[in-house]
């Protein structure tokens, strides 16, 4: 009842009006407004602050630099097989398993099209039909940097704009389609084994998602899919290196093509994920 409760508000609440006061807020660099912030969150939530090599709170400049805070060397290793792809974040699994054709699993008895979630026909996007996918949901306290969970290439990054329904899972359940409604960032990537998608998605309060490539991306209500300027930053990189990172919690969905990877045993619904760690085992060439 009360999950159902919380989906009802979410469609009468002004969703960007209350992103852009959380936005601005999460950036005021007072003392007074920086320490409270991030003392009342540490009281709420279980954050492991040590694995931090910085003071809490003296030295981070805002909330924001808090939450998106990186981690001491050594806290994350990555698991250096080479058929071994790794979790890209630190989070919860919602979803796991085969694209039946072009369909993703949301929650039980809700599901969607790849089309609906790439929102461009791309020859990457066709390739991941009857593949596999991973969707991990990032609580408030989780690490909110997204790595590579494999070495590549970055091909392209879309911009998506949506709405910003919160992306837990009471709300999975009960908001159909709520991965292709809400905005996102896609980044489409070229592995040595095959193509691979990582989907940003925004949500109620995540004021903006970052990359090394495109910068800040905010919300932004044009109705236009957009391709970012990837040009700034060398597009290679290799497994475990900074992808992004969400500006407040979120979600990313993993998309691999059919016959290329095979999720490691106990890799289902509710599985704690921690980046680096192995997820998967990566197969030969997919084509």
């Amino acid at each position: 009842m009360l999950a159902r409760l919380f989906v009802f508000l979410q469609y009468l609440l002004p969703k960007y009006l209350l992103t852009s006061i959380v936005y601005r807020v999460a950036r005021v660099r007072t003392r007074v407004v920086r320490n409270g912030l991030i003392s009342g969150f540490l009281r709420i939530y279980d954050v492991n602050v040590d694995e931090v090599d910085k003071q809490i709170p003296d030295d981070f400049a805002t909330f924001n630099d808090f939450f998106t805070r990186e981690l001491a060397a050594g806290a994350r290793p990555i698991d250096a097989a080479p058929d071994t792809l790794v979790s890209p974040v630190d989070g919860t699994l919602s979803q796991a398993g085969a694209i039946r054709e072009d369909r993703l699993l949301q929650a039980k008895g809700i599901d969607y099209t790849l089309d609906d979630l790439l929102a461009i026909d791309l020859e990457e996007g066709r390739a991941f039909c009857n593949g596999s996918f991973a969707t991990i949901y990032l609580a408030p306290y989780n690490y909110h940097r997204v790595h590579a969970p494999a070495d590549g290439e970055l091909v392209a990054a879309h911009y998506v704009p949506g709405d910003l329904f919160s992306v837990n899972n009471a709300t999975a359940r009960f908001v159909p389609g709520l991965f292709r409604r809400n905005e996102r960032l896609n980044l489409h990537i070229r592995t040595p084994r095959g193509p691979m998608a990582l989907i940003f998605v925004g949500a109620l309060n995540v004021g903006s998602i970052s990359t090394p490539w495109t910068g800040e991306v905010r919300p932004r209500r044009s109705g236009v899919v957009e391709t970012l300027d990837i040009s700034s930053h060398t597009r290679e990189f290799s497994k475990g290196d900074l992808l992004g990172w969400f500006n407040m919690g979120s979600t990313v969905i993993l998309l691999l093509p059919e016959n290329s990877c095979h999720w490691d045993a106990g890799f289902e619904p509710g599985t704690v994920t921690r980046m680096g760690e192995s997820i998967g085992k990566l197969l030969s060439s997919a084509p």
